[in-house]
């Protein structure tokens, strides 16, 4: 029985959605095995989707020192409904800023702290250009939480 990954993301600026297609491609790298991966915009993303996944990759731009206003809503959708239902599931997080990442981040593990979710690798936080260092390590992001979730 395969798992599911749930990308959660806010991606409105090319680098954002560089950011995205470099996880994106490291969750699907051929050698994991077993792992569906669910791709939903933040604004898109329901209760039933969050519930249906085994874990969780966020990705957003920091917004003046937070996360975006479209992931918020997300958590705020989920929040409740998904309590208790969805601990212990692993998450990681990517955040893209132009010089500051450090509330963004904070602000998405509070939330994940909330829900009880088990952080599975550390952030990807990012400022400025994206480069190959930066695609790199969004890809080892992808692949890790798609790794964690193989049987």
């Amino acid at each position: 029985m395969s798992k599911t990954l749930l990308i959660v993301h806010h991606t409105p600026s090319p680098a954002t959605r560089e950011v995205l297609e470099a996880v994106l491609a490291g969750a699907k790298d051929p050698d994991i095995e077993g792992v569906d991966v669910v791709l939903r915009p933040a604004l898109a993303a329901t209760v039933s989707d969050a519930l249906d996944a085994d874990g969780y990759l966020f990705g957003t731009p920091a917004n003046l020192g937070y996360m975006s206003g479209a992931l918020k809503h997300f958590f705020d959708t989920v929040y409740y409904p998904s309590l208790d239902h969805v601990a212990g599931r692993p998450y990681g997080v990517w955040v893209h800023g132009n010089n500051d990442t450090v509330g963004a981040v904070s602000s998405v593990d509070k939330v994940a702290t909330g829900l009880a979710l088990a952080k599975a690798a550390d952030a990807l936080e990012v400022t400025g250009a994206i480069d190959a260092g930066v695609r790199e390590r969004a890809y080892e992001l992808g692949g890790t939480l798609a790794a964690t979730l193989m049987e």
